[in-house]
């Protein structure tokens, strides 16, 4: 079978033959329909990924771990539990039974297969414990998944959004969007840290992180108060991603003072995801929600891994 193969770490997908994958007892074969390419598949091509270890032991190897695609008879599935050296990225994979799910009707397998880029964005609510009304400050709202979060926070009824990034003209657009004010990250820290006060309000509710490194550490050092003072509130900021940096300085004072609370995007999603997932296809079917895909040919894979120009869409590969 034809697939997108990684020789080596780091290395770009190349399109070529691979053997086909044997069918175990318990497992089911799927013809691949969709499959979207998140940073964290490249971050696993990479080697940088904390789970990249078993991919990176099997290379030559196919990448991405979950997909779209049909069953012999024809069922659409999301699917996952791939094991290396085989990925997402080929005509047809081996899964699990238990990792094959029927996906909904009415929604193109393009734009299902990116639907997790919607789902990270409901962590304000399953991991932020989010209330109607309250502030949602987005961190990385110029990528794919913080446009989504930005539309996110506006449906599930948050009563002002401030958008973070460092693209001027896709800032331009987040008012559109749903945000109330933007902040751009590609200023001194004195400035940026002073973008992070002038903008609170009343302070910041639940923060979604896809950034990291430099500007959530302005944003600690934002949320320390002037003098001698009890929270009022606490700050939720919710860890997604780590686009600008993987690690951060954290003070001692921005934990003692500010309220700072921090969590894991997974926090309560074993609990949660069910209901994300329900809120998420619900608003996509009824066009509240519009998720943009950009979709090249699987035999195209090595200008699609390197493209660069794909701004506010997904990257989904489809077959020839």
């Amino acid at each position: 079978m034809k697939a997108a193969v990684v020789e080596r770490r780091g290395g770009v997908p190349r399109y070529r033959d691979f053997r086909e994958p044997d069918v175990a007892a318990g497992e089911v074969l799927v013809t691949v329909e969709a499959v979207a390419v998140e940073n964290v598949d490249r971050a696993i091509v990479a080697g940088t990924h904390f789970t990249a270890a078993p991919f990176q032991a099997a290379l030559p190897a196919i990448p991405c771990f979950d997909g779209v695609g049909r069953l012999p008879d024809g069922t659409l599935v999301g699917f996952g539990g791939l094991t290396p050296p085989y990925g997402a990225l080929a005509e047809r994979v081996a899964v699990p039974a238990a990792f094959a799910r029927p996906m909904p009707d009415g929604i193109e397998p393009t734009v299902v297969a990116a639907l997790s880029s919607a789902i990270s964005a409901m962590s304000m609510l399953t991991a932020g414990g989010l209330i109607a009304g309250e502030t949602v400050l987005v961190q990385g709202a110029t990528g794919v998944a913080g446009r989504l979060a930005v539309q996110i926070a506006r449906l599930l009824g948050a009563g002002r959004i401030v958008a973070v990034g460092r693209d001027a003209t896709a800032l331009e657009e987040l008012p559109a969007l749903g945000a109330d004010a933007v902040i751009n990250t590609a200023v001194s820290d004195a400035a940026l840290l002073q973008a992070y006060r002038d903008h609170a309000g009343d302070g910041y509710d639940v923060v979604v992180d896809y950034l990291w490194g430099r500007p959530t550490e302005m944003l600690t050092l934002a949320l320390v108060p002037d003098a001698f003072a009890l929270p009022t509130k606490p700050t939720r900021l919710v860890h997604v991603g780590e686009s600008a940096g993987r690690t951060i300085e954290l003070t001692g004072d921005a934990l003692r003072t500010s309220g700072l609370e921090i969590y894991g995007a997974a926090r309560n999603m074993s609990i949660g995801m069910a209901a994300a997932v329900e809120h998420v296809v619900g608003w996509v079917r009824s066009g509240r929600l519009a998720v943009p895909v950009a979709t090249m040919a699987l035999s195209g894979i090595e200008e699609a891994w390197t493209r660069t120009d794909l701004r506010g869409s997904r990257l989904v590969i489809v077959p020839d």
